[in-house]
């Protein structure tokens, strides 16, 4: 049916990690930044991730704000080039399953649409890749020299996630009752909220607790976990949050 979209997430729910901190191992490598603040300012907050002892949406968002701040003043194509080599070198890091969701999908014909926190750059690059028909990424604002400003139009909350399914909803004439969303953390909840068909994949506990916390998210969500080469499919009444 060609009223029928898919709306996935990327960092975490398509590709294994997150793709900003690819970026910016390649802006250190290549000596664009200095690395003193990936090292003292990023990679604590991965740290705990990596431990288990502090949060993944805040990780992410720590990310984001270094970000702004390490790619102000560069030019456009500094960081263009730096994303083509990062998804040419990483763009098949990615989970299974959401792989052989999105070859699914175009199988059926339906619209494949990426929504993602990540920079706009970024995306593009692994929507060219995976061949999604639309894309949406976080915008880093730049002046009319194609330099950045360190002002950003974020894409990783729900509220702007929301509004851009109801976006390609429109423009795609799209029945949000048989969408699909896959998503992995909180920010992806608002997709969930808006299809008829939402897809945890790998999720966060913030995730998992706002799905279990309403009736008709937890009844219509399936919970996809991968793990190695296994992919489990859960239901809600073996779920157990502490």
């Amino acid at each position: 049916m060609d009223n029928i979209g898919a709306f996935f997430d990327i960092d975490g729910t398509l590709y294994r990690e997150g793709l900003i901190a690819e970026i910016f191992k390649k802006l250190v490598k290549y000596e664009i930044i200095e690395p003193e603040r990936w090292y003292n300012e990023v990679r604590p907050e991965y740290q705990r991730w990596d431990k288990r002892q502090g949060n993944y949406d805040n990780y992410l968002l720590k990310m984001a704000d270094i970000y702004i701040e390490a790619i102000k003043g560069l030019h456009s194509s500094q960081v263009e080039f730096i994303a083509k080599n990062v998804v040419a070198q990483k763009g098949d890091r990615v989970y299974t399953f959401t792989r052989d969701r999105i070859r699914w999908h175009k199988e059926q014909g339906h619209k494949i649409i990426t929504i993602s926190g990540s920079p706009l750059e970024l995306v593009r690059e692994m929507a060219l890749k995976h061949g999604f028909h639309d894309y949406e990424g976080a915008i880093y604002k730049m002046n009319k020299d194609m330099v950045y400003t360190g002002e950003v139009i974020p894409m990783w909350d729900s509220s702007s996630k929301r509004n851009s399914v109801l976006k390609f909803a429109e423009k795609y004439k799209l029945d949000l009752e048989y969408c699909y969303a896959y998503g992995d953390t909180s920010g992806d909840y608002s997709m969930f909220e808006l299809v008829g068909n939402p897809i945890c994949v790998n999720p966060t506990k913030e995730l998992l607790q706002k799905v279990m916390s309403n009736e008709t998210a937890r009844n219509k969500t399936n919970i996809i976990v991968e793990r190695k080469d296994v992919i489990y499919k859960l239901t809600s009444d073996c779920i157990h949050i502490d």
